[in-house]
């Protein structure tokens, strides 16, 4: 049976100054039936985590245009991603003087297949109806923490130095990357967002969410719910949203075969004042970059 992909974006300012994130959702011009999403959440404050974020969608759209889709390829074709933007970020610090940084979340999806990749915080789910299939895994401080067995979820959530990175894209090591892969098949959701969306929800809310509503207004109630949650101090928010539908009558009225795609942008909320931020009683291994509030 053909599969129809229902698709959104969205994206949020939050209670920063410019927003930072990045997110696309595009379709091969040659290979039907073929789509990327990719997801940077640029850090480096002022203009420099804008154009870090900027370098990465150009990559993936750059890459993914020059690409035959084949699965044996697919890792190849998203290491390519990551590298060529992290050398991009790079060349930006050298011509502006700025401290770019960002992370990057890559997934495509061609014939039941999906593929991703990912560096840094950003974050990629693999729901099946409710249920949470796979997440990936931060490359944080506190991940990393959590995954030797030093903090719990409640305590991570809460940690002052959440927002270190232990790898991300434009520093001065070679980024730290994550492959993963699985068959796609109908009643399949995919989640790409920046740690401003998912640090307000547990894993089951979010998949609840999406399986319950369409994609467009999935993402108006997941960045309804982040911003009341944020409660004046919430960071950049950006999303990206695959429903795998087995028909038209899934999907509204798209053609098999097609994708049905929207597009929807949140409001920003009035400005409300930031809790200070407590210090850090835990000295972290090396100068991984932190977020900075824009």
């Amino acid at each position: 049976m053909p599969l129809i992909v229902e698709t959104c974006i969205a994206r949020h300012i939050g209670d920063r100054s410019e927003q930072q994130d990045r997110v696309a959702v595009f379709g091969h011009s040659s290979w039907r039936g073929t789509m990327m999403a990719i997801l940077a959440d640029g850090m480096g404050g002022h203009a420099g985590g804008e154009l870090a974020a900027e370098q990465v969608v150009l990559q993936a759209r750059r890459n993914f245009e020059a690409c035959v889709p084949d699965s044996g390829c697919l890792g190849q074709l998203l290491e390519r991603i990551v590298a060529d933007a992290h050398r991009g970020i790079r060349q930006v610090r050298a011509s502006t003087g700025t401290d770019p940084h960002s992370t990057a979340v890559a997934l495509m999806l061609w014939s039941g297949q999906a593929g991703w990749i990912h560096c840094g915080d950003s974050r990629v789910y693999h729901f099946r109806g409710g249920e949470t299939v796979r997440r990936s895994q931060d490359h944080s401080l506190v991940a990393e923490l959590q995954r030797r067995g030093r903090l719990d979820e409640v305590a991570a959530s809460s940690h002052p130095q959440r927002g270190v990175l232990l790898s991300c894209l434009g520093g001065h090591r070679p980024p730290q990357i994550a492959f993963g892969e699985a068959p796609a098949r109908a009643g399949d959701n995919f989640l790409l967002c920046s740690d401003g969306l998912w640090r307000h929800f547990p894993d089951a809310e979010l998949a609840a969410v999406i399986a319950a509503n369409p994609a467009r207004e999935a993402a108006e109630t997941l960045v309804r719910l982040a911003r009341r949650r944020a409660a004046g101090s919430g960071d950049n928010i950006s999303l990206a949203i695959m429903k795998v539908c087995s028909g038209a009558g899934e999907a509204g009225t798209a053609k098999p075969e097609t994708i049905a795609a929207a597009s929807c942008a949140a409001r920003k909320s009035p400005p409300c004042p930031r809790p200070p931020i407590p210090s850090s009683p835990l000295p972290h291994r090396s100068p991984s970059p932190r977020r900075a509030a824009a």
